[in-house]
């Protein structure tokens, strides 16, 4: 008798969490539904799961891992598939990808979003290989009519845009701003791991700060020798002229997106542009 009182009184629970949880998340929808996102490369739901006390959203799965782990910056990667080597050409394919995405939720909606969290751990991979980002838990939208939005965030040190962080440029007062440009700065996290296969923030620690990474970085663009610090599976593949040129552009553009005047960075729309242009290029 007991027993089928509990299995009642559970059914009863989960009953009454998915009519709790249902009702809230059809409010949510309905609130957001001007801002619904439809782009290939954004990690798509398909479904929410209601039996639980806190919603769970379901998305697809992203069998071939995230991009810290296709290059192998995982200390302990779990058994996987044998992977091909992300060659020059894919990489910029992610990179080209990646930018889309965000310059979409820059100018795709009424209220520009601003992702906020563009590290390589946010970028999966689907059975196609195809890139996806995701996790929107620290997206924020600018109101209509304005620039920016002033907000807190807890971020690792190395992805934060000195805009944001008031340690990084002492010069001058910071407050915590975002706007789109806060996502150009940190989508150099995800050209840096690209290029020179090792994770941004060993880099970061490497160098003590972001102005003495600029400057290693920029000693080694500026007298031809990128190819010492890129990725020996990049350095490889450099079978032609074009392919170092492509190199280059690259890191040239990975310090543009690192400049520390917002104003000065280009759009993510320009960074996308940029990319397809050297993709294009061999």
């Amino acid at each position: 008798m007991c027993s089928i009182i509990r299995k009642f009184k559970d059914r009863t629970d989960k009953r009454t969490l998915m009519v709790r949880n249902g009702a809230t998340v059809l409010k949510e929808l309905i609130a957001s539904s001007h801002a619904q996102m439809d782009h290939k490369h954004i990690l798509k739901l398909i479904g929410c799961c209601l039996e639980t006390p806190i919603p769970i959203l379901v998305f697809e799965y992203g069998e071939y891992r995230t991009l810290p782990e296709r290059i192998g910056l995982c200390g302990n990667p779990q058994p996987r598939p044998q992977f091909e080597p992300l060659r020059l050409k894919h990489r910029l394919k992610i990179a080209m990808d990646i930018a889309h995405t965000l310059a979409y939720l820059h100018v795709g909606f009424p209220r520009p979003i601003v992702f906020r969290h563009v590290i390589p751990s946010r970028i999966l991979f689907n059975e196609e290989n195809v890139a996806k980002l995701f996790d929107f838990s620290l997206s924020i939208s600018i109101p209509e009519g304005e620039t920016h939005i002033t907000d807190c965030l807890m971020q690792p040190r190395g992805y934060c845009a000195p805009e944001y962080v008031p340690e990084y440029v002492p010069e001058y007062m910071r407050t915590g701003v975002f706007n789109e440009k806060y996502d150009v700065y940190t989508f150099s996290a995800v050209l840096l791991e690209l290029l020179t296969g090792q994770g941004s923030m060993d880099l970061l620690h490497t160098h003590g700060s972001v102005r003495h990474l600029i400057e290693h970085l920029n000693y080694y663009l500026q007298n031809n020798r990128f190819t010492e610090i890129a990725d020996p599976i990049i350095v490889q593949d450099l079978s032609c002229t074009e392919k170092e040129h492509q190199l280059q552009a690259c890191a040239r553009l990975t310090l543009e997106c690192l400049n520390e005047s917002a104003v000065d960075r280009a759009t993510m729309a320009d960074v996308t542009k940029r990319l397809r242009q050297i993709y294009c290029s061999i």
